[in-house]
């Protein structure tokens, strides 16, 4: 880290081969020039799930036991958060917790089940369960995950991304149960009560709304809002029934923190590009299925773009991974307000040295003039 010293000079202490400059401006580094659609010294990179089970330096911290049991452990979730930045030199980190943080602490039953995902002990059913989604007091709810965010900010040399879960998907394991292929009952209570549903849903903007601020408060320095089952809606119906919950979410964060880039992210949300960028997004994520310069045309020079390579092509040999990497940047041609990323999450079987190869690929890309 960089340390300031009485005469007002500052120097490097590579204990932790991390580090804020002193004096640096976070509004300069290239990971939120490309988020305002700025030009950058590089492309700068990151990865969805860049911490976590393809490392086995995780592997040897976390241990058994739930993963909420170690997020609420600041000391090793700040660790957990800072070992990708360390292993890959990317452009940005994002806090190591889960969307359904908030309501976990907030007590309406949610758990992560190892090899499933998000768990409700009593799911969603009826208007008087919208009483268990009171609002979240991130000082008493979730004062792990803001002490995390100072540590963090105390040592990285790179941005902090803040994230939530956005309404939709929040909406969808709370109704479901758990994760589903189908979205069933889900769909069946939008379109079936949409008086309650957009209750719902209004309940859960409250809470992203919440965690997001706080987050943003103890120093991240942009945000991501996860939609990853969004993808499962026809256009009219994400338009209807979805849209004007997650535009209030980057509306209302807006106003708190203006200064803080927003990224709107979900799989499979071909289909919804333009409508992804009408909620207020600042960067709209774009998956694997979407060509990057297809998405480019269809969202605007007013509209940066994440992604998107697919996360399976990092486990083929190293010479396709490189052509891989090379035709996303290729069809952005050079543009300003392109972030680098996989068009979804990083899979646990993925080696380590392939995505280091693939940051610095990326970071000595240079477009044919």
């Amino acid at each position: 880290m960089w340390l300031r010293l009485g005469d007002g000079t500052s120097r490097r202490d590579d204990r932790y081969g991390l580090g804020v400059v002193v004096g640096c401006d976070v509004a300069d580094l290239p990971f939120v020039r490309a988020c305002r659609g700025l030009p950058s010294e590089r492309v700068p990179v990151w990865f969805m799930r860049q911490a976590g089970r393809s490392l086995p330096e995780y592997r040897a911290l976390r241990g058994e036991g739930s993963m909420l049991d170690t997020i609420a452990r600041p000391d090793v979730a700040t660790e957990i958060t800072l070992q990708p930045v360390r292993r890959y030199g990317v452009d940005a980190a994002i806090l190591y917790s889960d969307i359904v943080v908030p309501t976990h602490a907030i007590g309406f039953g949610v758990d992560i089940v190892p090899g499933v995902g998000p768990v409700v002990e009593h799911p969603f059913r009826e208007a008087r369960d919208l009483a268990r989604l009171r609002p979240l007091d991130p000082e008493a709810d979730t004062p792990y995950v803001l002490e995390t965010v100072r540590n963090l900010v105390a040592e990285l040399q790179v941005p902090l991304i803040a994230f939530a879960g956005a309404p939709f998907t929040m909406a969808s394991y709370l109704v479901e149960g758990g994760p589903s292929r189908t979205h069933a009952l889900t769909k069946s209570l939008m379109y079936g009560d949409p008086v309650l549903w957009a209750a719902l849903l209004e309940r859960l903007a409250d809470l992203a709304i919440a965690s997001i601020t706080s987050q943003l408060d103890a120093g991240a320095s942009a945000f991501q809002l996860f939609d990853s089952w969004a993808g499962a809606l026809a256009p009219h119906d994400y338009e209807r029934f979805v849209l004007p919950a997650s535009r209030r979410v980057f509306a209302e964060v807006a106003d708190h923190r203006a200064d803080a880039p927003g990224i709107h992210f979900g799989v499979g949300t071909g289909e919804l590009l333009e409508l992804l960028a009408q909620a207020g997004a600042d960067v709209v994520g774009v998956d694997w299925r979407v060509h990057l310069d297809d998405a480019r045309a269809r969202l605007g020079p007013g509209v940066a773009v994440q992604g998107n390579l697919d996360p399976a092509a990092v486990l083929a040999p190293p010479p396709v991974v490189a052509e891989r990497v090379a035709d996303v940047l290729d069809r952005n041609a050079g543009r300003p307000g392109h972030i680098f990323n996989l068009g979804h999450g990083v899979l646990p079987e993925t080696d380590p040295e392939v995505l280091a190869q693939v940051v610095e690929q990326v970071h000595g890309y240079r477009p044919i003039p």
